[in-house]
């Protein structure tokens, strides 16, 4: 017995450089592995084969054009309504890759949540890129009798949910391990395609992606899987950099590149809140801060709950939006809440390297003048570096800590943002231009703070919303109306 390596693990096996044999009533189809890209779900193919797991089982799913697929043993005698739900009883966590899901591919089935692969798995009938980075490729057919026999089951007769109408004729009927050497008409095929990522340098152990279609250069974290996925939408990412796994959630960061189609800085903020606004609303995010950090650049802090397979998720994210001319690039990070400072200094060290090759540095030099630190909601940016910093951040914790903690204060912090992060950013944005508006922003929210503090005292539901309703009250005029006030009279002036 052979001790064969794969990657990061080791499967012990009579074979070297195994390759899976299917059997089925069209013939042979045999399949070769990427251990190094997937080597986790190698491994599972593998014992799955030896075990006889997918002897007797269905190509279930049949899409002539797009893929075959199969490996659910529900199919071997469960109902066929069952079909494509079954499985063992332990997942896989992704291993996406780079590697393109073009004709003979192999590549793992999953449900929405990334990390839920089993024992299904789908072979592409035609290139179908679209799936790229979406889901985990671990092999591909090697043989030309392969690729007749995945032609032969692709286009059998199928019905209105793509099942077979004669399940028996596309049965694997035995699954076989072998070595590479026992199989004496493997195609000579060449390393697979890929997404192409052009990574022209290194500077200090990062990457350095470069891009003259998008016009961008950046910098990307030492070891992160650096790839370009296919963009389905106007909004999906253009670049996707994804550090390692912690906790069960990849740190990303991200570009998108598109059109702002003659739309200026604030009329771009205002169709992102306005997209974000049912979000918040259904309590599925909430807005932590959003500034300018200059006259074209714009930065949103949120928390999005996610829960996939009954685990619940709180992702953070950073967001910053930038104008240039007419194309809009949007700059992201997002991790897991307890690990976003981990990886935070990595994306300012990206977001910092950022250029638009045709632009002049100067108009995204994020390191001078306007500090990405210095504050950016009303009450962060009039207190930032001041004595009542420390206030404010009690303040933060009491909203996380016992607000958000009840159904009542999660609903009034829900109407506290709409409302807030409607003006906040525009006043912010004035105390930053004239200190004199700063000092009289944070002489007027000094007891705004104070009657905060009151909510302190709330223990049960009643009183949160009871004593969320007095300090809307309390601070209506001078919260709302002070700064209006002040804001109306700089204009008038000026």
């Amino acid at each position: 017995m052979l001790l064969i390596g794969f990657g990061n693990f080791v499967y012990a096996d009579e074979f070297s450089d195994p390759l899976v044999v299917f059997e089925t009533n069209y013939g042979e189809i045999v399949i070769s592995f990427f251990p190094y890209d997937a080597p986790n779900h190698v491994e599972n193919f593998l014992k799955l084969s030896k075990n006889g797991f997918y002897d007797g089982t269905l190509f279930h799913r049949i899409i002539p054009g797009f893929m075959i697929q199969g490996g659910d043993p529900n199919t071997i005698a469960g109902d066929p309504n069952t079909w494509g739900t079954g499985g063992p009883n332990t997942y896989l966590n992704e291993e996406f890759s780079s590697i393109k899901h073009n004709r003979g591919i192999v590549s793992m089935a999953r449900s929405a949540d990334p990390n839920s692969a089993g024992s299904q798995f789908f072979i592409v009938h035609k290139d179908s890129n679209f799936l790229d980075g979406e889901y985990t490729v671990f092999g591909r057919i090697a043989t030309q009798e392969s690729f007749e026999t995945l032609d032969k089951i692709a286009n059998v007769k199928t019905d209105s949910r793509d099942r077979p109408v004669e399940p028996q004729q596309v049965k694997i009927i035995k699954s076989t391990i072998v070595s590479e050497s026992e199989i004496f008409n493997l195609l000579e095929l060449n390393d697979p395609e890929r997404v192409k990522v052009p990574v022209i340098a290194r500077e200090q152990g990062n990457q350095i992606f470069e891009s003259k279609e998008l016009d961008v250069r950046f910098s990307a974290p030492e070891g992160w899987l650096l790839q370009q996925p296919v963009k389905t939408t106007s909004d999906s990412p253009d670049v996707a950099v994804v550090g390692p796994k912690l906790n069960g959630i990849n740190p990303v960061i991200s570009l998108t590149v598109f059109d702002a189609e003659e739309k200026s800085i604030d009329d771009l903020i205002s169709e992102k809140n306005d997209n974000l606004a049912e979000i918040i609303y259904s309590n599925q995010l909430e807005i932590i801060e959003q500034k300018k950090i200059k006259s074209n650049v714009y930065q949103t802090e949120a928390i999005g709950t996610f829960k996939p397979q009954d685990t619940v998720y709180k992702v953070k994210f950073v967001e910053v939006m930038i104008l240039d001319k007419q194309t809009v690039y949007t700059f992201a990070y997002s991790n897991l809440e307890e690990n976003f400072e981990n990886d935070l200094p990595k994306f300012n060290e990206s977001l910092d390297s950022f250029e638009i090759i045709s632009s002049e540095p100067s108009r995204l030099d994020f390191s001078k003048n306007e500090s990405r630190e210095e504050g950016g909601c009303l009450i962060a940016t009039a207190t930032y570096g001041s004595e009542m910093s420390q206030q404010v951040q009690q303040l933060r914790e009491l909203r996380d800590n016992q607000l958000l903690q009840t159904e009542s204060g999660s609903v009034f912090m829900t109407g506290f943002n709409q409302i807030y992060y409607s003006f906040s950013p525009v006043i912010a944005d004035y105390e930053r231009e004239n200190p004199y508006f700063k000092e009289a922003v944070k002489l007027a929210i000094t007891p705004m703070i104070s009657t905060l503090s009151l909510m302190e005292s709330a223990e049960s539901e009643s009183e949160v919303l009871g004593l969320g309703l007095s300090v809307i009250a309390l601070n209506i005029g001078m919260y709302l109306g002070i700064p209006a006030i002040i804001i109306f009279g700089i204009k008038k002036r000026n």
